[in-house]
């Protein structure tokens, strides 16, 4: 079917002793045919002092949904530049690389050699997956080695490899949708605006920084707890500021970030997870916990270089790491986990209530594919094909029996997000969202489900926002 990646990165490989360069510049781009969404933080691990490493950056998008008697071709790109090269473009290099792959979730891997294809001088490498694994009913799992063939550095994608590797599923009856051409500007209008913050520094204001030439940063999202308590990471401030149910004034907590762009997610307890960009060149992501006063309670480095989003799961956060493209835990049993453990615990899709998972994919610029997965096999499935172009997923949740998901639809010159409300016969609700994007923000965290309230994060000019609008009301 389809399969809903909220974004594809690249990898580095090094040598022992050596360091991380910057993302590579080209390899973004370098996959044929399949839409990406740009990175939120293009950091890699390793020293920053130390001498120009001999590295190898890679790049995949997983098929991790499919459509009956679909060939499945896997598509890779690896950039590596030379010995003492530029990191921060980087180039296509003499690559090469093996993927590993079988029927279904266990047993043996069978060896695969990727191929170069004809744009193989832009880095782009494939192979075809045999149709009797791809056809298998349970669908196949698979991890991949790719090789810089001049300095014999290699990276593994995902991370864990063997030990957790990608896994595709068939969607072999999902709910098809044809959604007609969309139609801009007749968006549906708020229940009601739970916080409006001007811009400022007093309490109940929300930070901005920038300029009209660089752009504008805001809040970069925000959170709802089960009591329907707003938090918001007003980063440029440094603090949390929370609004309780029915409360006009903020309560500000002051915490220790920086002001760029970063994630956030509160668990039950009240501890604010916070994922930010590497604290310096060269770094990785860190994971930093606080308590309810703003108290440092923990903090965690993320295996790969950069992510996509964050979202709390049955026992704490869960991140979106890229390159590896897979949800790892980072949080469990009560701490927070190393590097390696997160990826031994990645999964295709993000784990909800009841042990299942929500598995997105994004394929080309019409198609969206979602599965509710429990137990390894697919308990429900759609299939939405868009008149329109379909962007980033900003949120794939189950409510009760039935699925929210809210993506962007676009022209070349205006956008709009698209709300649907989905079972097993189909759209029991759709409407479409203005924008409302001023002011930077993370660009996947501007939408939280609280109950059957959708929560949306705007700015003006004037200041930032949030709107609930509420799903099962009568219209």
């Amino acid at each position: 079917m389809r399969r809903i990646s909220y974004r594809s990165g690249l990898v580095r490989g090094r040598r022992a002793g050596s360091a991380f360069g910057a993302l590579a510049g080209t390899a973004l781009g370098i996959l044929l045919g399949l839409v990406t969404i740009a990175t939120v933080a293009a950091v890699a691990v390793g020293n920053s002092d130390a001498p120009t490493p001999d590295v190898v950056d890679g790049a995949h998008v997983p098929p991790l949904l499919t459509l009956p008697s679909e060939p499945i071709t896997l598509r890779y790109a690896i950039v590596c530049p030379p010995p003492g090269g530029d990191l921060e473009s980087g180039a296509p290099c003499d690559g090469s690389g093996d993927v590993y792959v079988r029927p279904g979730q266990a047993g043996r891997f069978t060896k695969l050699a990727l191929r170069r294809g004809d744009d193989a001088r832009e880095g782009r490498y494939f192979v075809d997956v045999p149709a009797s694994i791809a056809s298998s009913p349970t669908g196949f799992s698979y991890y991949a080695i790719l090789r810089n063939n001049a300095t014999g550095t290699s990276i593994t994608l995902p991370a864990a490899g063997a030990a957790a590797p990608q896994r595709s599923l068939p969607l072999a009856r999902p709910v098809s949708l044809d959604l007609p051409e969309h139609v801009f500007g007749a968006g549906r209008r708020a229940t009601e605006r739970v916080v409006a913050a001007p811009w400022g520094r007093r309490v109940g204001e929300a930070g901005l920084s920038g300029g009209r030439q660089v752009g504008f940063t805001g809040p970069s999202t925000f959170d709802v707890t089960a009591d329907g308590t707003i938090v918001l990471l007003d980063q440029v401030n440094g603090r949390l500021q929370r609004w309780a149910p029915g409360a006009r004034a903020a309560s500000p907590v002051r915490i220790d970030v920086s002001e760029a762009i970063a994630e956030l997610s509160v668990g039950p307890d009240g501890a604010a997870y916070v994922l930010q960009p590497a604290p310096r060149a060269g770094g990785a992501p860190e994971l930093w916990s606080f308590g309810p006063l703003g108290n440092l309670l923990g903090r965690t480095t993320l295996s790969d270089r950069t992510w996509g989003a964050m979202r709390m799961g049955p026992e704490g956060p869960e991140v979106q790491q890229l390159p590896s493209e897979q949800w790892m835990p980072v949080r469990a049993q009560g701490r927070l986990l190393d590097p390696l453990a997160q990826t031994r615990g990645g999964r295709a899709g993000r784990t909800v209530s009841g042990g299942r998972e929500v598995v997105v994919l994004r394929t080309g610029a019409y198609e969206l594919r979602l599965a509710l997965v429990g137990a390894g096999k697919i308990l429900s499935g759609w299939r939405i094909v868009g008149a329109t172009p379909l962007g980033e997923v900003q949120l794939a949740e189950p409510l009760g029996t039935r699925m929210v998901v809210v993506f962007k639809t676009y022209t070349e010159d205006q956008d709009e997000f698209v709300v649907l409300v989905l079972d097993g016969t189909g759209i029991v609700k759709s409407f479409s969202l203005p924008s409302a994007q001023w002011a930077e923000a993370a660009p996947l965290s501007r939408f939280r489900l609280h109950g059957t309230s959708l929560l949306q994060l705007g700015s003006t000019a004037q200041g930032m926002f949030i709107d609930r609008f509420e799903l099962e009301e009568r219209e």
